[in-house]
């Protein structure tokens, strides 16, 4: 729910004139979630909100569109003319010097990074400096309220469920002496979702061997590979409630087709385990002590292990993505790879924390999902968290 005073609070905590919200066509659906206008269909023309830290917003809308922000408090100004549009957003935006849009500079952060870069010109051409409106897209559209964070942890119920389904699958029919693929490994857990209401934007990952030493691998009919006694396999998994405003549980676990793991598996699955309670404990240890936490800080945990361990260069992504109505959310990163996140791991937010070694053979991985409800607590999902590799034959 669109909450004016919320978000003129945190303008002032963050030392902000204004936040700057816009849209042409869909083009940014972080403003829309923010606006309540993510189920609403969007126009053909560009709207702006302007929200001061202090005082009326204005809502900028086209003459044919004049009720596309109805919904908002503020004073109307339409336009036709692109001199009009220009003149609406001078006055609206007189007297404010730093104003937040979904920009991002460089190459710093493209899941905030909606507005064109032309958008970004014209306002600072008024004289205004443009900032990252990172850290308010995280209060205002990927912190959960308690009904998502709910729906999250059913969502963790059944994606945990799912696990059962595939290891008991693939023990059941190698006893019997019966084929069995990753493909038909992800076809029981899609119909473990279904039978439980849980949708995604994606099939899981099934992979055996070589395959695991991928960290995007998918499954295909030309590549779709037998599962025997003896092989090492990943599942990685993410699913939500088939609701709206559901939020996603992500997931990957290990395991080894047999009653033994050899050493040579368990020893780097080890390094991973170790690697990801190293970031789950600096999570713990920031609220604890009440402490600001950036995104990067997390990943310098888990990645300073496996550095140690001598894998560093096997651990090629990122330790963990924000978690919100997509898989792959808009809030803060646990990155020091891919990028460096600044941005503040607040409360309200999910992550998962996913650290990996991938070798030519195989490739380890343990993921879970880290919950930082409103007060503060630190919840891991996903869980117990797995300690060592699933025996699958000795353990279905």
């Amino acid at each position: 729910m669109f909450d004016l005073s919320a978000i003129q609070n945190a303008l002032t905590r963050f030392n902000l004139d204004g936040w700057l919200l816009y849209d042409f066509r869909g083009s940014n659906q972080l403003a829309r979630r923010v606006l309540d206008l993510d189920s609403t269909r969007p126009g053909s023309r560009r709207f702006f909100y302007a929200i001061p830290r202090v005082g009326e917003p204005t809502r900028i809308v086209h003459k044919i569109e004049p009720t596309a922000l109805d919904n908002l408090p503020g004073h109307k100004r339409e336009y036709s003319r692109w001199q009009q549009l220009e003149e609406a957003l001078k006055t609206s935006l007189h007297g404010q010097s730093r104003v937040a849009m979904e920009y991002a500079p460089g190459l710093s952060n493209p899941y905030v990074s909606r507005v064109d870069a032309g958008t970004v010109e014209a306002i600072r051409a008024l004289g205004v400096e443009v900032v990252s409106s990172g850290d308010l897209i995280q209060l205002f559209e990927s912190a959960w309220d308690q009904e998502q964070a709910q729906m999250h942890f059913e969502a963790d119920r059944i994606t945990q469920a799912a696990y059962d389904v595939a290891w008991g699958l693939i023990a059941s029919r190698v006893r019997a002496g019966q084929p069995v693929t990753e493909r038909q490994v992800q076809a029981a857990i899609l119909d473990h979702f279904q039978k439980h209401n849980l949708t995604t934007y994606s099939p899981p990952s099934v992979c055996v061997g070589p395959h695991s030493g991928d960290p995007h691998f998918e499954n295909r009919p030309d590549n779709d590979t037998p599962i025997r006694e003896g092989d090492y396999v990943l599942i990685d998994l993410w699913g939500k409630l088939d609701k709206p405003r559901s939020v996603y549980s992500d997931l990957t676990r290990c395991g080894f087709v047999g009653t033994e793991v050899p050493e040579k598996f368990e020893k780097v699955f080890a390094v991973v385990a170790h690697a990801r309670d190293a970031a789950i404990a600096v999570v713990r240890q920031a609220f604890a002590d009440g402490r600001p936490l950036q995104g990067y800080e997390v990943d310098d945990a888990a990645r300073e292990v496996i550095q140690a361990a001598g894998y560093g260069d096997r651990f090629v992504h990122r330790t963990g993505h924000n978690i919100g109505q997509e898989v792959h959310g808009n809030g803060a990163h646990m990155d020091n790879l891919e990028t460096h996140e600044e941005r503040l791991v607040l409360p309200g937010t999910c992550f998962s924390i996913e650290p990996g070694i991938y070798l030519p053979e195989f490739g380890a991985r343990s993921e879970v999902d880290v919950f930082v409800d409103l007060e503060g607590k630190v919840h891991v999902t996903g869980g117990p968290v797995q300690k060592r590799l699933v025996p699958i034959l000795a353990a279905y």
